[in-house]
């Protein structure tokens, strides 16, 4: 089982167990009652969940005072990986090997930082690749096909 950080828990709201959180994952499973969290390494189904400002209001199986919401405040917000074979997980990424359409290898990726434009595959040379330019990921988690322009990965690319 992959947890991923998803978020994390602020100050307690209210005096019935209640608490504010931020939640980084956009995907809207992750904010629907009856999500699965790890919190404070418990395993915690979210009972109830609103908007509030920018952030959520949460209720939590087994936080049931205000009390037991303060001691969570901190906490980090992990969730299982989701299951979608469109989708690319950053964590699928860290550790593949990175190619060029014509089977040039570049090195593995490092991390992937974010970035406001496009997040940057990090390789182990310091050599920055959007992730837009992934062509395919279909040999993840060992491999995945770049397509950059030329230069980007060094001459002749």
């Amino acid at each position: 089982m992959t947890l991923l950080e998803i978020g994390r828990i602020g100050k307690a709201h209210g005096l019935r167990g209640e608490v504010t959180a931020i939640v980084t994952s956009d995907r809207p499973e992750r904010t629907r009652p009856g999500a699965r969290w790890q919190v404070g390494g418990q395993d915690r189904t979210v009972s109830a969940i609103r908007p509030f400002q920018q952030r959520w209001i949460v209720s939590l199986s087994g936080v049931e005072t205000r009390e037991a919401a303060e001691a969570l405040n901190g906490e980090v917000v992990y969730a299982e990986a989701i299951d979608d074979p469109d989708a690319l997980w950053v964590h699928e990424l860290v550790g593949a090997e990175v190619v060029t359409p014509d089977g040039r290898t570049w090195g593995r990726v490092e991390a992937v930082l974010a970035n406001p434009a496009d997040d940057l595959l990090e390789l182990a040379d310091g050599t920055l690749v959007p992730v837009g330019f992934v062509t395919d990921s279909s040999g993840l988690p060992d491999r995945v096909v770049v397509d950059p322009p030329e230069g980007l990965l060094g001459a002749g690319a």
